[in-house]
């Protein structure tokens, strides 16, 4: 229970870094963040693998670079869901997502859960 916490805390923490990062990528505060964390959870546990598989064809031709799409619009999915969070466009989606599965892979690599 702890790990789940302690994840929790550090994704808020990875999205409010990932946002001072991005230009186009806004979150209010500690409360948006955690909420975030929570919701980017929930989408990547149950929206994502939907999307994943519905797209497969197009992450096939593409050598699986149709993922990082996908990964862009599910941040774009959760700024249309978590008050205090914004993400202004496509672009600022797609760079957002790109940071924050980079800081998200050094957070795995440094903290073994």
């Amino acid at each position: 229970m702890f790990a789940f916490f302690a994840h929790l805390i550090l994704t808020a923490a990875i999205l409010l870094l990932m946002a001072n990062l991005v230009r186009g990528v806004h979150v209010e505060g500690w409360g948006s963040a955690l909420l975030g964390a929570i919701v980017l959870g929930f989408v990547n546990a149950v929206v994502r693998p939907l999307m994943v598989l519905f797209t497969l064809p197009l992450t096939v031709i593409t050598f699986g670079l149709f993922i990082l799409v996908v990964n862009a619009l599910m941040l774009w999915l959760v700024a249309a869901l978590v008050p205090g969070i914004r993400v202004q466009g496509f672009g600022p989606a797609f760079l957002g997502s790109l940071v924050l599965t980079l800081l998200n892979l050094v957070v795995t690599f440094l903290i073994p859960w």
